[in-house]
């Protein structure tokens, strides 16, 4: 499902989720995953329609019920999520919001990223929301999501460490982080407009910021804002199909994608354990993990370990470089590349199924290759060698080639 959120007055938690009750998520959905982390009871979810310059929409507001609200480090909530009883993809997109979250807060105050208090990253309020937002995204089967550029405000905004100026830091640092381009201020009155939640959860979740690609909306969920502005403030998630012209021109032209670069230099790791380490990152869900030889200090030959990810899965990354290498450290930053758009499918040969991956050329043309798995276990299933599973196979491949002439 194609999702797209515009958000022309900003971008906060509670207004995500209001527009996605808009769009008839049942309560029970957001409902389900608090009370596994042990929060029922703890919270009550105001919800009510609103108008905001006459527009019509959802307001929401998330009530603490706790008499005495306890004070959480990032690090023992980290250990509460990942032993409550939730949807492992659930668990994986609150884990990378939150650790989004108390990254860009230990960053802006100095400290690490386990020891953010639970004020900084958020209290129940912020809890509901992500843990809904995520929840909400997943029932309605989102698997793109096109976000335009926020406006994060201007001026000061009073928090637990009194008074910051607008961007919030961590608002800021979110957007470094991820390359977001910030949507501008200007004729805005002075306050937040986006809030670190909101953009740690468009963050996680947003394919790309920018304009939105051509679709057919198919439903609308609106979400207000509580402060008045001289403009309705709402946001707007819309579900849609895409356009089939847009479809083809996606095709045509290389993907610009974001990742993060993970790197260290390892000196004393056997190869075995080397082997291992990068198996861990690519079932962590790395996207490529290699080594190059390099000269290190007093001589020592070591090898320079590459990771490179999506940026949602850096924290969980980090986990496996502290759990399985050696290394005390390493560099992160994160990147633009270049993909061309691909595809796999299954061609009939001779000598039996072959899976085929494709890439689609800006100039028109795909280019195929077989999956060397497959030829592997057709040559030991016929007993030939690859060059003749090649030979074999070539005819299928060029009558693949022959219907992929014209465009998709």
């Amino acid at each position: 499902m194609l999702a797209l959120l515009d958000c022309p007055t900003g971008l906060a938690g509670n207004m995500l989720l209001a527009a996605l009750i808009d769009l008839g998520l049942p309560l029970a959905v957001i409902e389900a995953p608090l009370a596994a982390l042990g929060l029922d009871g703890c919270y009550q979810i105001q919800c009510e329609e609103r108008r905001s310059g006459g527009l019509r929409g959802l307001h929401l507001e998330v009530v603490g019920l706790e008499p005495e609200p306890p004070h959480r480090h990032w690090g023992e909530l980290a250990a509460q999520i990942a032993s409550a009883s939730l949807d492992q993809r659930l668990k994986q997109q609150v884990m990378a919001v939150f650790g989004l979250l108390a990254e860009a807060e230990a960053a802006v105050h100095g400290v690490i990223s386990e020891q953010v208090h639970f004020h900084e990253v958020g209290a129940i309020d912020a809890l509901v929301d992500v843990v809904g937002v995520c929840a909400g995204l997943l029932h309605f089967g989102v698997e793109t999501l096109v976000c335009s550029a926020p406006p994060a405000g201007h001026g000061q905004v009073n928090t637990a460490h009194g008074w910051l100026p607008v961007p919030a830091p961590a608002v800021l640092e979110i957007a470094r982080r991820r390359a977001i381009a910030l949507g501008s201020s200007e004729g805005f009155p002075p306050g937040e407009l986006t809030t670190p939640t909101g953009l740690a959860l468009a963050a996680c979740w947003t394919t790309r910021f920018g304009p939105h690609p051509a679709a057919m909306p198919l439903q609308v969920g609106v979400g207000l804002g509580s402060r008045s502005l001289d403009r309705p403030n709402l946001l707007r998630l819309i579900l849609a199909q895409p356009a089939a012209v847009e479809r083809v021109q996606d095709l045509d032209q290389p993907e610009l994608q974001t990742v993060v670069v993970q790197q260290a230099q390892i000196d004393d790791g056997t190869p075995e354990d080397l082997a291992h380490f990068a198996d861990a990152l690519r079932q962590a869900g790395a996207l490529e993990v290699f080594a190059q030889p390099v000269a290190m200090k007093k001589g020592r030959s070591g090898q320079l370990v590459t990771v490179i990810a999506d940026p949602g899965q850096a924290e969980r990354l980090r986990t496996i470089w502290w759990r399985h290498s050696s290394s005390l450290g390493l560099r992160e930053n994160v990147e633009h590349r270049w993909a061309l758009r691909r595809r796999e499918c299954s061609v009939t040969t001779s000598l039996g199924e072959l899976r085929v991956k494709q890439a689609f050329l800006p100039d028109g043309r795909w280019r195929s290759k077989p999956e060397h798995d497959d030829l592997v276990a057709l040559a030991g299933r016929h007993g030939l060698g690859l060059d003749q599973v090649r030979e074999a196979i070539g005819p299928a491949l060029q009558a693949l080639e022959q219907k992929l002439e014209q465009k998709p």
